[in-house]
């Protein structure tokens, strides 16, 4: 239950700080900013698995490598929406 609350609270900063990267304005909502969010971090684990290799003996920075990856996710799911969008 924590698992999906958690999702879904880290969604809605990743995906509000995605619209704050991104210039524009978009009719989001709440629900779209977490939606935007969760499917960007999904996005973005998958980019960050395909681009680093794994590391077996890693420090671990300060900052959660999860969280930085729902925000570069969340930021390509917005530039690809606002270029279909415009191309539409």
């Amino acid at each position: 239950m924590w698992g999906i609350i958690s999702m879904i609270v880290i969604g809605l900063i990743a995906g509000a700080i995605a619209r704050l990267l991104v210039p524009g304005k978009e009719n989001f909502g709440w629900l779209g900013t977490i939606v935007l969010g969760v499917i960007g971090g999904y996005v973005g684990g998958t980019v960050g698995s395909l681009v680093f290799a794994p590391h077996k003996f890693s420090v671990h920075p300060p900052v959660n490598h999860a969280f930085l990856g729902a925000i570069v996710g969340s930021v390509i799911l917005l530039l690809v929406y606002k270029f279909v969008r415009a191309r539409v």
